[in-house]
């Protein structure tokens, strides 16, 4: 049964869409069938997997206040082995029309139960506040990865953001997880990314990744090309470094299970995978990672 993860932050432009595109990438270049949902009505996540605009697709609206099954509303995003709940911007009118629903922050937990066998890993792109889109998201999620930008002001806002989960696990998910802090945007040459990466590694231990995202052009440019980091340029730092997430993920879930720490290496899926996506220009994308000890309660 697939591992539900909401990337989650409060604040805008931390990483979360990059996070989601490139380790749903990297996790399905590992051999690892993997479904990302897009609930940001920016549609953002859409957006870099290469799907323009379309009025006429069907998008995770369909499935949180129609009703429709998912399986007929995810599509193939062009990377084996990864599918795509696509969002746009009927997304916003979502949280006004779900007020009067009952069990309405259970909608995504309920639309995606049926389909959970089919993936390894589900990934959910979550908007940048807290609101019913997000709610849903974690509620069904099983855990949640936190991007933290490495700048000063983040590590003011990332314990409200915790005891905010701490709170909805309390209310809405008994069972969430903190799957790992993720620092993302950092800059080697800066005093301040290191400070910041030291402090956070300080309060919160083994919740913070060992694996660093950090700035990266080809990062940044691989979602205008729409397709992620891996088949834009596999050699980029920020393509080693969601190879390395990826497969940091994938221990902490053997850890969990039991079932050892041998996997595919990801850097060997990834390869094999750009240089098909390479041939056949397809893709989608954004940043990545080592290794923490696990996914802790909130």
């Amino acid at each position: 049964m697939a591992r539900v993860i909401a990337i989650a932050n409060q604040k805008g432009g931390v990483g979360k869409t990059t996070t989601a595109v490139n380790l749903g990438a990297c996790l399905a270049a590992s051999e690892q069938k993997t479904l990302i949902i897009d609930s940001d009505p920016q549609a953002n996540t859409t957006s870099s997997l290469g799907f323009a605009k379309d009025p006429a697709r069907r998008t995770l609206y369909q499935a949180l206040v129609l009703g429709e099954p998912v399986d007929r509303i995810a599509i193939d995003a062009n990377v084996e082995g990864l599918d795509l709940i696509p969002s746009d911007r009927n997304l916003v009118g979502a949280s006004v029309e779900l007020v009067s629903v009952e069990s309405r922050e259970y909608r995504l937990r309920e639309a995606i139960r049926g389909i959970r066998d089919k993936y390894a890993y589900i990934l959910i792109d979550c908007p940048p506040s807290l609101d019913l889109l997000s709610i849903n998201a974690l509620a069904a999620a099983d855990s949640v990865i936190v991007p933290i930008q490495c700048e000063y002001l983040a590590i003011e806002g990332v314990s409200d953001l915790l005891d905010t989960l701490m709170r909805l696990r309390r209310t809405v998910n008994t069972s969430l997880e903190i799957e790992g802090i993720l620092l993302t945007m950092y800059d080697d040459r800066t005093t301040l990314s290191k400070q910041v990466s030291a402090d956070l590694r300080s309060f919160f231990g083994a919740q913070v990744f060992e694996t660093v995202i950090p700035r990266n052009v080809r990062l940044a440019e691989a979602p205008s090309h729409g397709m992620p980091v891996i088949f834009y340029d596999i050699h980029s730092k920020g393509s080693e470094a969601y190879m390395q997430l990826a497969k940091e993920v994938m221990v902490n879930e053997q850890k969990r299970t039991g079932k050892g720490t041998e996997r595919a290496d990801p850097g060997t899926g990834a390869a094999s995978a750009a240089a098909a996506g390479s041939s056949s220009g397809s893709g989608g994308g954004d940043p990545g990672g080592s290794g923490s000890s696990g996914a802790e309660s909130v």
